[in-house]
C-alpha cells in the first residue's frame, strides 16, 4: 500500500492542510494499491509563490548548470527504474515488462533528448543589427495523464528545466503514485528549491487553479480535448501561454503496393498496445477495398494473439484499461458499434473469457465501418481497431482528413516515395512511414482539436522559451 499524503512544496514534503483523501485504485484488481491527498487553490497558491521566488534566480542559470542539473537527475532515474515501473503497473495496469522499458524507459528517453538538445541550442542569434534572444517564459504549470505517466512528466519538466522555468506539477490523480517517486528523483538530485513543486489534485480543483493563476506565464497541458478546452477557457483571462497535446482518431493508410501481410500485423499490435491508450494510435486503419476482405482475416488473427491478464504475471502482454469510467466508456462504445451496423470480428463488449474482475477489454477489430459511425468519430481509447475499405488514394486520403482530429498519421507502402506522397497530404501533426516508431527529439504534436505547440526535443525546448528582439544591438 502506497501512503503518499504530502505534497512536493519549495524544495521539501509538506503535509497539505486539507482532509481530501483519495484512494488510488489497481485497475487489474479493483482494489485500492493507496492513498493521496487532494489539493486546494490554496496549496496551488503556495506552491506558485515558491515557484516565483525560485524563478529569479534559476532562470539566471548557464547552459552549463542546467546541464549539469540534467545529468544529475537522469542519475538518479536510472537507479529508480524498477520502482518506477511498478508504481505504473499498480496504478494503471501496464504489464511489468511494458512498464519498465516503455512505460519508465520513455521518461528518461526525455531527458536525455533534452540534455542532448540543450548541449547544442542556440539561445542567441543576431539578424542584422538585432540580437534574438530566447529566455525562460517564466513559472508554468503542467498538467499530466494516466496513461503515460513519466512519458508525460518527462517530456514537460525536462524541456522546462532546461529553459530555465520554475513549474507547478498536477500528475493524473488516477495514476499518481509514479509522479511521487519521481519527485523523490528530483530531490536526491538536488533540484533547487521551489524550481518544481508537485501537488495531487483533480482538474476542477487544482487543475483550474492552475489555469486561472496569475503568476503562472504557461500552462502545459496533456489529456482530452474536452479538458483542453477547459485548461484554455480558464486560462485566458491573464492571456498566457497554452500548450496542449490532446486527443486523436489517426488513420493508418495501408496502399495497395504495401506487403498486406507486414502492414497489418504492424497497424494491430501498435493499436493493441498500452492497451489501446495513446493519443497517437492507429485507430482507423484504411484499405483498399480489394484487399478488405483479406486485411480483416489478417487483422482477427493478430488480434486474437494478445494473452490479456494480470499485469503481474509474465508472459501477459495487455493490462486493463486504467480506470472504471474508462472502462465504461469503451463498453458503451462497443456496443454502439455493433447497433451502428458494424461487424466485431474479434473481442466486442464484455471482459476477456476466464476473467471476471478489472477494467479488462478484449482486444477488439470492427469491420463494416464506414467513417461516419461513432466508432470512427470518437476516441475510444482502449484496444479497439476499426477497419474502412476506400476505392481510391484520393478517397483514402479525403477520410483520413475527415475527423476534428489531427495529431498522427501513419502510412504502409511498398515504395517510400509513393508513402511520402501521401504522407503530405495527411493534415496531422506526425506521419508514420512503413511502420516507423517515434522519435524522441522529433516534435510531437498535433493540427486541428489534437492541441497546439510541440513537445519532444528542440521544438519541445523552444516551447518554454519567449523570444526578445533587442534593436540595434550590434552596429550597423
Amino acid at each position: 500500500m502506497y501512503e503518499f499524503k504530502r505534497f512536493y512544496i519549495d524544495g521539501a514534503w509538506v503535509t497539505p492542510p486539507g482532509r481530501r483523501e483519495l484512494a488510488v485504485i489497481n485497475p487489474a484488481t479493483e482494489q485500492e494499491v493507496g492513498k493521496i491527498m487532494l489539493g486546494t487553490a490554496e496549496d496551488v497558491d503556495v506552491a506558485v509563490k515558491a515557484a516565483r521566488a525560485a524563478f529569479e534566480t534559476y532562470s539566471q542559470t548557464s547552459r552549463e548548470e542546467r546541464v549539469a542539473l540534467l545529468e544529475r537527475i537522469i542519475k538518479v532515474y536510472q537507479s529508480r527504474m524498477k520502482d518506477i515501473a511498478v508504481a505504473i503497473s499498480d496504478e494503471m495496469g501496464a504489464p511489468m515488462k511494458f512498464a519498465l522499458h516503455a512505460q519508465a524507459g520513455s521518461g528518461l528517453g526525455h531527458f536525455m533528448s533534452t540534455l542532448a538538445a540543450l548541449k547544442e541550442f542556440e539561445f542567441e542569434e543576431t539578424l542584422g543589427t538585432t540580437l534574438i534572444r530566447r529566455e525562460p517564459v517564466g513559472v508554468c504549470g503542467l498538467i499530466t495523464p494516466w496513461n503515460w505517466p513519466l512519458n508525460q512528466i518527462g517530456c514537460k519538466v525536462a524541456p522546462a528545466l532546461a529553459a530555465g522555468c520554475t513549474m507547478i506539477l498536477k500528475p493524473s490523480e488516477v495514476a499518481p503514485l509514479s509522479a511521487h517517486i519521481f519527485a523523490e528523483i528530483m530531490h536526491e538530485a538536488g533540484v533547487p528549491k521551489g524550481v518544481f513543486n508537485m501537488i495531487d489534485g483533480d482538474g476542477p480543483t487544482v487543475g483550474e487553479a492552475l489555469s486561472r493563476h496569475p503568476d503562472i506565464d504557461m500552462m502545459s497541458f496533456t489529456g482530452s480535448t474536452r479538458a483542453g478546452v477547459q485548461v484554455a477557457k480558464a486560462a485566458a483571462d491573464t492571456v498566457k501561454r497554452v500548450s496542449q497535446e490532446l486527443g486523436g482518431k489517426s488513420a493508418n493508410i495501408i496502399l495497395d503496393d504495401a506487403d498486406l501481410n507486414a502492414a497489418v500485423k504492424n497497424g494491430v499490435l501498435s493499436m493493441m498496445s498500452n492497451t489501446g491508450q495513446s493519443c497517437n494510435a492507429p485507430s482507423r486503419m484504411l484499405v483498399p477495398k480489394k484487399l478488405y476482405e483479406e486485411a480483416v482475416n489478417i487483422a482477427k488473427t493478430v488480434a486474437a494473439k494478445p494473452v490479456v491478464g494480470d499485469p503481474k504475471k509474465d508472459g501477459v502482454t495487455m493490462g486493463p484499461v486504467a480506470n472504471k469510467t474508462q472502462f465504461e466508456k469503451i463498453q458503451r462504445l462497443l456496443q454502439t458499434g455493433i447497433d451502428e451496423g458494424a461487424t466485431a470480428v474479434v473481442g466486442g463488449p464484455g471482459r476477456p473469457d476466464g476473467i471476471d474482475k478489472g477494467y479488462f477489454i478484449k482486444p477488439t477489430v470492427f469491420a463494416n465501418v464506414n467513417n461516419s459511425m461513432t466508432i470512427a468519430r470518437e476516441e475510444i481509447f482502449g484496444p479497439v481497431l476499426v477497419m474502412i475499405p476506400y476505392e481510391s488514394e484520393e478517397e483514402a486520403v479525403r477520410i483520413a482528413n475527415d475527423t476534428v482530429y489531427g495529431l498522427s498519421g501513419y502510412v504502409y507502402s511498398g515504395n517510400i516515395e509513393h508513402a511520402r506522397k501521401i504522407a503530405r497530404q495527411l493534415r496531422t501533426g506526425m506521419v508514420h512511414l512503413n511502420g516507423a516508431s517515434g522519435d524522441m527529439n522529433a516534435p510531437f504534436g498535433g493540427y486541428k482539436q489534437s492541441g497546439n505547440g510541440r513537445e519532444w526535443g528542440k521544438e519541445g525546448l523552444k516551447e518554454f522559451l519567449e523570444v526578445k528582439a533587442m534593436m540595434g544591438y550590434s552596429a550597423a
